[in-house]
């Protein structure tokens, strides 16, 4: 896997793509920004190639790990570009327009939605809707988890991550053990095995 950081020239149109970009991923995040991360990761590592996938990966983690809300991933990812492209103007100018972008459109969607949603918690449809998201969010978190499981794209050589996934998986289903406890198995696995 290519560590490396790249050397981007970014145009003002490429901003404003970007920008556009995340406005409209903020649109489909239902579940969070991570449910998104499977988009951002074909845009931003596939299609225009303005990070890495270290960076990308990184990204995640780090805002993963770190306390507070999830989406900060969305800033990172926006700093990174940002570093690629030359500057710590353009990183700042990458978590603006990447934070702004993902924020602005699902925090005034939600909030109406919630108030109607409140005020209309009855009606058949509105339950409806509420129950039929979830298998969305499902499927959604599945696809980020394909991305994140496979650091260096080759899924078949990565049995093992899906194995201890699967494992997990059905302790979080079938079990009442808590999650903390299957996050410090996770680490010390981590910690034992060779990479």
């Amino acid at each position: 896997m290519n560590d490396a950081p790249l050397h981007i020239v970014l145009s003002f149109a490429d901003w404003v793509s970007l920008f556009g970009h995340y406005l409209l991923l903020s649109l489909m995040s239902i579940g969070g920004a991570v449910s998104t991360s499977t988009e951002m990761h074909r845009y931003l590592v596939v299609e225009q190639q303005w990070l890495t996938q270290a960076q990308f990966n990184h990204s995640m983690a780090i805002a993963q790990a770190a306390p507070g809300p999830n989406v900060l991933f969305v800033a990172l990812m926006g700093w990174n570009v940002g570093l690629n492209a030359g500057s710590y103007t353009a990183a700042v100018a990458g978590v603006a327009v990447t934070m702004l972008g993902i924020l602005i459109p699902s925090t005034t969607l939600t909030y109406c939605a919630a108030r109607w949603g409140h005020k209309n918690r009855e009606l058949l449809g509105v339950r409806a809707f509420k129950q039929g998201m979830a298998p969305v969010v499902v499927g959604l978190m599945i696809s980020v988890g394909l991305i994140l499981a496979s650091p260096d794209g080759a899924a078949a050589t990565d049995w093992p991550l899906w194995v201890i996934s699967l494992v997990a998986g059905l302790i979080i289903w079938r079990t009442k053990v808590h999650l903390l406890w299957l996050l410090a198995a996770g680490a010390l696995i981590g910690w034992f095995l060779p990479a």
